[in-house]
């Protein structure tokens, strides 16, 4: 999906579930990492994690969108905007998302997989450690080093 099409969308949803029209910018973010989304008081524009369409479906990116537009429509009538008991009224009558689903960081890949000799739990890390120096917090058993990506 592009901006173009987020920004196209936004504006029906905005008119469907508030009866306002969204007047500003909303787009793609690949820096939030943590959020769904982002709403900015200094100049109204909308940060949405792509993440949030990418790894789940349209009814998630909607439900995310809406809940910035909760942020949106309450500034811009002069109410306070955070999350208050009027905002959670807002956010579930138009249906939105109270909270983004955790999105699991799939590019972050382990370079070292280590197996406990003892209890068999696999741990991964991005650094290198001393298998005889350091223990399991189960068992207290040793690591032994299973591969290298």
């Amino acid at each position: 999906m592009t901006d173009e099409e987020l920004q196209r969308l936004t504006q029906i949803w905005s008119q469907q579930a508030f009866q306002r029209p969204f007047k500003h910018q909303i787009w793609f973010n690949r820096r939030l990492k943590t959020t769904g989304g982002r709403y900015h008081l200094k100049d109204h524009h909308i940060d949405i994690n792509p993440l949030m369409y990418e790894s789940f479906d349209l009814a998630n990116l909607r439900g995310v969108v809406l809940h910035e537009l909760c942020h949106y429509h309450l500034h811009l009538a002069g109410h306070d905007c955070h999350h208050t008991s009027e905002f959670k009224a807002l956010l579930k009558r138009v249906g939105g998302l109270r909270y983004a689903p955790a999105v699991r960081q799939a590019e972050k890949q382990f370079k070292w997989i280590y197996q406990c000799s003892g209890c068999g739990i696999r741990i991964g890390r991005m650094r290198r450690f001393d298998v005889q120096r350091f223990v399991c917090r189960r068992c207290g058993d040793h690591f032994e080093l299973l591969t290298k990506k």
